[in-house]
């Protein structure tokens, strides 16, 4: 008998995907993801994950399962792996609430991107407050048309970076308040090493090159000078704003990079850096967490 189970390893305790997928329940709350299960020569269900389609439509049937019924955008912008994502939401509540961060939670979304993805998750599983930027206004208003089809419009804002050489400057104000700031940037360099990192996976699913499964834009995959750069950049402008928000904080995938941040950060006045390593199977990345705050102005936060 085949099992309806996809193993997700080391996710965050509470992420309801932990315990893997069940494809009959997706397929029943989302029938268009059922022409692409199959089972595997395992005699489990499954999904061809190089096939884009197929990514796309399992990452939209989880979304109903947040009470997220609509999710579309050009498949040419990066479609996200829903518990990856969530985990950083659990990983935030819970850094959050170290700090006695409960009640009117309000984060910034730098590069909140064409699927809104963020704010859609962290409204559905704390009711959290958003603003969401980004500097392609296509892929605002494809968040812009998410966000009112799922009548968030209430909890959810967008905001134009005009100028792509910052992050915080032209967004932030003197007067803005947030508890925290999240940013899942850009890994690569260029367009290419984004293909040839592409086609290195493609390689491990034993797929030919069939463009990227996952989808993906240059400003949601590629910055000059890399992830180690983009981070210096929004480690650099929050130094700028440090009373304007609690935590800054950026997921980071490479090690070395994360530790170049610490001296960095306590050079411009960091009270209080966190690195938070997440587990996603084989995968390791992490959140590297920063507040400028002193000990008086946490507790009159």
């Amino acid at each position: 008998m085949a099992t309806n189970k996809e193993s997700k390893e080391n996710l965050h305790k509470k992420n309801k995907h932990q315990n893997g997928y069940n494809f009959e329940e997706l397929c029943k709350i989302y029938p268009a993801l059922t022409e692409f299960v199959f089972i595997n020569k395992f005699n489990t269900e499954t999904i061809d994950f190089a096939n884009p389609k197929a990514v796309k439509a399992i990452n939209t049937a989880l979304l109903f399962t947040y009470g997220i019924h609509h999710w579309e955008f050009p498949d040419e912008n990066l479609c996200p792996p829903i518990p990856g994502r969530v985990d950083y939401i659990h990983y935030l509540y819970d850094l959050l609430t170290a700090s006695k961060i409960t009640n009117d939670i309000r984060v910034l979304d730098v590069g909140t991107g064409a699927n809104c993805i963020y704010p859609l998750l962290g409204n559905s599983v704390y009711n959290w407050n958003f603003v969401g930027t980004d500097c392609d206004k296509k892929s605002l208003e494809c968040a812009s048309t998410i966000i009112k089809e799922n009548k968030l419009s209430k909890f959810i804002q967008l905001q134009l970076q005009s100028d792509t050489t910052h992050i915080f400057e032209g967004i932030l104000t003197k007067e803005d308040k947030f508890s925290a700031a999240m940013c899942n940037p850009p890994f690569y360099k260029s367009q290419e090493d984004a293909m040839q990192a592409n086609a290195r996976k493609l390689e491990g699913l034993g797929k030919v090159d069939v463009g990227r499964n996952f989808g993906g834009k240059q400003q949601e995959l590629w910055y000059n000078g890399g992830e180690k750069a983009f981070a210096h950049t929004f480690l650099y402008e929050s130094s700028h704003f440090k009373t304007n928000c609690f935590w800054f904080t950026s997921l980071v995938s490479k090690k070395e990079n994360a530790e170049s941040m610490i001296p960095s950060l306590k050079k411009l006045g960091a009270t209080e850096i966190k690195t938070i390593p997440m587990h996603q199977g084989n995968k390791v990345t992490r959140i590297v967490a920063w507040t400028f705050l002193s000990k008086e102005e946490q507790l009159n936060w």
